[in-house]
């Protein structure tokens, strides 16, 4: 647009000076002074490092590192031996698709398309990414997750709230607190363990040397915002020698003694505890099969990332099931405590996680979804009943929210797998079982005693569902 002369010359002024109208301010000065309150000062400046352009720079590569923590540590969660590592981790897989998502809505009222937004790729943060996945242990998964990467991005956030416009851009300062205040206790956390992994016998050394290159190999890219001095990238890098691939098989640590050639816990402990299809039995396997929701977190974050970039909704959704999944697994260990058992004197079912971990994500996903957590739904409303006439307040109390989330997770479930998978229901039922029986019949969970031999919906329900 061209503006007028008068306009462009004043357009070039460093300062416009106001234009009063006589007594117009003299009455606004009698007003005020006649206004009884006094209100705290907002002393916010208006002005800020940031145009929009750039700030949107800025957010979209904090969306895409927050995107990648959430698939890489859902890539890892069947390799993780430690109970509290794996149980955390199944939490910070959701505290990350949080941030992105937090990221993402206020990408989109900066007028980024949704579509733009997920359809971002960066190569160079990707390299990195799959660096840091080629940790050779947990302890060194945590070393890159938080204090490199973590640390980087809690630095970059505040330093952004600092320098961003405090009045013009309050929706990105309020979106980047949200953020930290998952990220604070999630840094605090990893280090505390990283000192636990070093106290009981993992070499320092191994673990700071670690941290260096990764420390490099970020500097190299421009750290988090992409805009810092670069440096050289280390050589080699792990990656150049070996491309990065998830585990298949489910790892514990020395403290379970774990079963996978039964889905039935009496026979795999070698007698009852108590006379079959007594409440009492209802009851403990139920505790025993949420603390065994171990394996479900390694579903769900393995499902992260095997359908990685396909749908970011759809990601979402597997990392609050993932956090879910965590809980109920935080829920049995402390039901088994009320019990009166050491949670560790109870064998642990790795069947599922055995049949799943190598499985395409669609029939995997189903057999959670359309088995497992069904199954769940069938019998859990009489379990509560039975509870409360018992005046059992325990199991009452933790079953009454397992079911809601449960309720939950059979709704976003099937959205989830029309995401893996174009097959109908019938054929996606039908291979998940077939699919269950092979592996089932490897393990010697069930025995194939004839030559066309299919696990029903109900065997699956019960040897290997959540």
């Amino acid at each position: 647009m061209n503006l007028p002369d008068t306009f462009a010359s004043q357009a070039n002024l460093a300062i416009i000076p106001p234009v009063g109208v006589v007594g117009q301010r003299e009455a606004a000065v009698e007003r005020k002074a006649r206004y009884p309150f006094k209100f705290p000062r907002d002393t916010r400046p208006l002005g800020g490092k940031f145009t929009v352009k750039e700030n949107s720079r800025h957010l979209l590569r904090f969306f895409y590192f927050e995107r990648r923590l959430m698939q890489a540590l859902g890539a890892w969660t069947l390799t993780i031996p430690e109970f509290e590592v794996k149980l955390e981790t199944g939490r910070h897989i959701f505290y990350h698709a949080d941030a992105a998502r937090f990221l993402r809505e206020r990408l989109t009222e900066q007028e980024m398309r949704p579509a733009a937004i997920d359809s971002f790729r960066d190569a160079e943060i990707d390299r990195f990414i799959d660096e840091l996945l080629s940790a050779n242990s947990a302890a060194e998964l945590l070393v890159g997750v938080h204090q490199v990467v973590g640390h980087a991005l809690a630095i970059a956030y505040r330093h952004h709230i600092d320098v961003t416009d405090p009045v013009a851009d309050v929706p990105t300062i309020r979106c980047l607190r949200r953020i930290l205040s998952d990220h604070e206790p999630m840094l605090a956390w990893a280090e505390a363990s990283i000192s636990a992994y070093i106290e009981g016998g993992v070499a320092e050394a191994g673990l700071v040397a670690w941290r260096w290159h990764l420390d490099r190999v970020l500097r190299s890219i421009g750290g988090v915002t992409g805009a810092d001095v670069r440096g050289l990238s280390p050589t080699p890098l792990r990656i150049d020698t070996k491309p990065f691939e998830r585990g298949t098989i489910p790892l514990r640590d020395v403290r379970f003694d774990t079963f996978k050639n039964t889905g039935d816990y009496d026979t795999a402990d070698g007698a009852d505890r108590f006379p079959k299809d007594s409440y009492e039995s209802l009851r403990l396997r139920f505790i025993r099969t949420q603390r065994d929701e171990i394996d479900a977190i390694e579903a769900f974050g393995t499902f992260i990332w095997d359908i990685r970039f396909k749908d970011f909704d759809a990601e979402y959704d597997l990392a609050r099931i993932t956090w879910d999944e965590a809980r109920h697994t935080e829920i049995g260990h402390r039901a088994m405590l009320i019990a009166g058992y050491d949670p560790f004197e109870l064998r642990n079912r790795l069947i599922g996680s055995t049949c799943r971990g190598p499985m395409d994500p669609a029939f995997a996903m189903a057999e959670i979804n359309l088995f497992g957590e069904v199954g769940v739904l069938k019998t859990i409303n009489q379990l509560i009943d039975a509870a409360a006439d018992r005046n059992d307040e325990v199991l009452r109390h933790v079953a009454d929210y397992i079911r809601s989330d449960e309720r939950t997770h059979v709704r976003k479930g099937g959205r989830i797998i029309g995401v893996m998978t174009d097959l109908e229901s019938k054929a996606l039922e039908l291979r998940t079982r077939e699919l269950f029986t092979e592996c089932l019949v490897s393990l010697g969970a069930v025995t194939k005693d004839m030559d066309v031999f299919t696990v029903s919906r109900e065997d699956i329900e019960r040897l290997v569902g959540e």
